[in-house]
Protein backbone atom coordinates (compact mmCIF):
# COMPACT_ATOMS: atom_id res chain seq x y z
CA UNK A 1 0.00 0.00 0.00
CA UNK A 2 2.74 2.46 0.91
CA UNK A 3 4.63 1.74 -2.31
CA UNK A 4 1.50 2.36 -4.41
CA UNK A 5 0.81 5.63 -2.57
CA UNK A 6 4.41 6.75 -3.07
CA UNK A 7 4.27 5.91 -6.78
CA UNK A 8 1.01 7.88 -7.17
CA UNK A 9 2.48 10.85 -5.30
CA UNK A 10 5.62 10.76 -7.43
CA UNK A 11 3.62 10.50 -10.65
CA UNK A 12 1.33 13.34 -9.55
CA UNK A 13 4.34 15.51 -8.70
CA UNK A 14 5.92 14.82 -12.09
CA UNK A 15 2.65 15.68 -13.85
CA UNK A 16 2.31 18.96 -11.95
CA UNK A 17 5.92 19.86 -12.76
CA UNK A 18 5.36 19.12 -16.46
CA UNK A 19 2.25 21.33 -16.53
CA UNK A 20 4.07 24.18 -14.73
CA UNK A 21 6.88 24.04 -17.30
CA UNK A 22 4.42 24.23 -20.17
CA UNK A 23 1.80 26.68 -18.84
CA UNK A 24 1.83 29.83 -16.71
CA UNK A 25 -0.67 32.43 -15.55
CA UNK A 26 0.24 36.09 -16.12
CA UNK A 27 -1.52 39.19 -14.81
CA UNK A 28 -1.83 42.05 -17.30
CA UNK A 29 -0.50 45.41 -16.13
CA UNK A 30 -0.96 48.67 -17.99
CA UNK A 31 -3.16 49.83 -20.84
CA UNK A 32 -1.13 48.87 -23.91
CA UNK A 33 -3.36 45.94 -24.90
CA UNK A 34 -6.74 47.61 -24.36
CA UNK A 35 -9.44 46.87 -25.32
CA UNK A 36 -8.37 43.22 -25.78
CA UNK A 37 -6.86 42.90 -22.30
CA UNK A 38 -7.25 45.29 -19.38
CA UNK A 39 -5.20 45.95 -16.26
CA UNK A 40 -5.71 43.07 -13.83
CA UNK A 41 -6.84 40.52 -16.42
CA UNK A 42 -5.21 37.13 -15.89
CA UNK A 43 -4.23 35.09 -18.93
CA UNK A 44 -2.96 31.55 -19.43
CA UNK A 45 0.14 31.26 -21.57
CA UNK A 46 1.69 28.20 -23.15
CA UNK A 47 5.41 27.83 -23.61
CA UNK A 48 7.26 27.46 -25.79
CA UNK A 49 5.42 29.06 -28.68
CA UNK A 50 6.07 29.46 -32.38
CA UNK A 51 4.78 32.98 -32.90
CA UNK A 52 2.44 33.72 -35.79
CA UNK A 53 1.11 37.07 -36.95
CA UNK A 54 -1.90 38.02 -34.83
CA UNK A 55 -0.88 35.90 -31.83
CA UNK A 56 -0.62 37.59 -28.44
CA UNK A 57 2.61 36.75 -26.64
CA UNK A 58 4.38 37.51 -23.39
CA UNK A 59 7.90 38.78 -24.05
CA UNK A 60 10.74 39.92 -21.84
CA UNK A 61 10.96 43.68 -21.43
CA UNK A 62 14.38 45.04 -22.41
CA UNK A 63 16.83 46.15 -19.71
CA UNK A 64 17.84 48.57 -18.20
CA UNK A 65 15.06 50.88 -19.33
CA UNK A 66 12.51 50.23 -22.06
CA UNK A 67 13.13 53.72 -23.41
CA UNK A 68 16.93 53.36 -23.62
CA UNK A 69 17.85 52.90 -27.31
CA UNK A 70 20.87 50.85 -26.16
CA UNK A 71 18.54 48.36 -24.45
CA UNK A 72 20.03 45.03 -23.55
CA UNK A 73 18.77 41.68 -22.40
CA UNK A 74 21.28 41.10 -19.63
CA UNK A 75 20.08 37.77 -18.28
CA UNK A 76 20.30 34.44 -20.08
CA UNK A 77 17.07 32.93 -21.36
CA UNK A 78 15.84 30.30 -18.91
CA UNK A 79 12.12 30.18 -19.66
CA UNK A 80 11.45 31.10 -16.04
CA UNK A 81 9.66 34.38 -15.36
CA UNK A 82 11.20 35.11 -11.94
CA UNK A 83 13.19 38.30 -11.55
CA UNK A 84 12.50 39.73 -15.00
CA UNK A 85 9.94 42.16 -16.39
CA UNK A 86 7.48 40.96 -18.99
CA UNK A 87 5.22 42.63 -21.55
CA UNK A 88 2.17 41.37 -23.40
CA UNK A 89 2.03 42.27 -27.12
CA UNK A 90 0.53 41.17 -30.42
CA UNK A 91 2.79 39.75 -33.13
CA UNK A 92 2.74 42.15 -36.07
CA UNK A 93 5.32 40.46 -38.28
CA UNK A 94 7.62 37.42 -38.18
CA UNK A 95 10.89 36.63 -39.98
CA UNK A 96 10.45 36.91 -43.74
CA UNK A 97 7.45 39.26 -43.51
CA UNK A 98 7.60 42.81 -44.87
CA UNK A 99 8.38 45.38 -42.17
CA UNK A 100 5.36 47.66 -41.58
CA UNK A 101 6.03 51.26 -42.60
CA UNK A 102 5.79 52.75 -39.10
CA UNK A 103 8.57 50.57 -37.61
CA UNK A 104 11.95 52.36 -37.21
CA UNK A 105 14.28 49.75 -38.73
CA UNK A 106 16.36 49.91 -41.93
CA UNK A 107 15.21 46.54 -43.29
CA UNK A 108 12.39 45.85 -45.72
CA UNK A 109 11.91 42.30 -44.40
CA UNK A 110 11.97 41.07 -40.79
CA UNK A 111 15.28 39.21 -40.31
CA UNK A 112 15.60 35.70 -38.82
CA UNK A 113 15.19 35.55 -35.05
CA UNK A 114 13.36 38.87 -34.80
CA UNK A 115 9.72 39.87 -34.32
CA UNK A 116 7.62 42.98 -34.75
CA UNK A 117 5.47 43.27 -31.60
CA UNK A 118 2.64 45.77 -31.21
CA UNK A 119 0.30 46.84 -28.45
CA UNK A 120 -3.38 47.09 -29.39
CA UNK A 121 -3.52 50.56 -27.80
CA UNK A 122 -0.81 52.31 -29.83
CA UNK A 123 -1.01 55.57 -27.88
CA UNK A 124 0.19 53.93 -24.63
CA UNK A 125 2.28 51.03 -25.90
CA UNK A 126 6.04 50.55 -25.77
CA UNK A 127 6.46 48.24 -28.74
CA UNK A 128 8.19 47.89 -32.11
CA UNK A 129 6.92 51.32 -33.19
CA UNK A 130 9.41 52.69 -30.64
CA UNK A 131 11.93 49.91 -30.08
CA UNK A 132 12.17 48.17 -33.45
CA UNK A 133 12.70 44.42 -33.32
CA UNK A 134 12.29 42.10 -30.35
CA UNK A 135 14.30 38.86 -30.27
CA UNK A 136 12.05 35.84 -30.78
CA UNK A 137 14.11 33.95 -28.18
CA UNK A 138 12.83 36.39 -25.52
CA UNK A 139 9.19 35.30 -25.93
CA UNK A 140 8.05 33.45 -22.81
CA UNK A 141 4.90 32.03 -24.35
CA UNK A 142 1.70 32.61 -26.27
CA UNK A 143 -1.59 33.63 -24.68
CA UNK A 144 -4.16 30.84 -24.82
CA UNK A 145 -7.06 32.54 -23.06
CA UNK A 146 -8.20 34.93 -20.37
CA UNK A 147 -9.11 33.46 -16.98
CA UNK A 148 -12.39 34.23 -15.27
Amino acid sequence: MVAIGLMCTTAMGAAVLAVRRRYAVVTVQGESMQPTYREGDRVVIRRPVTARVGDVVVVEQPDPSPFDPRRRWSQPVTGRPGGRSWMIKRVGAIPGDPVPGDIPVPDEVVPPGQLILLGDNASTSYDSRIAGYFPAERVLGGVLRRLG
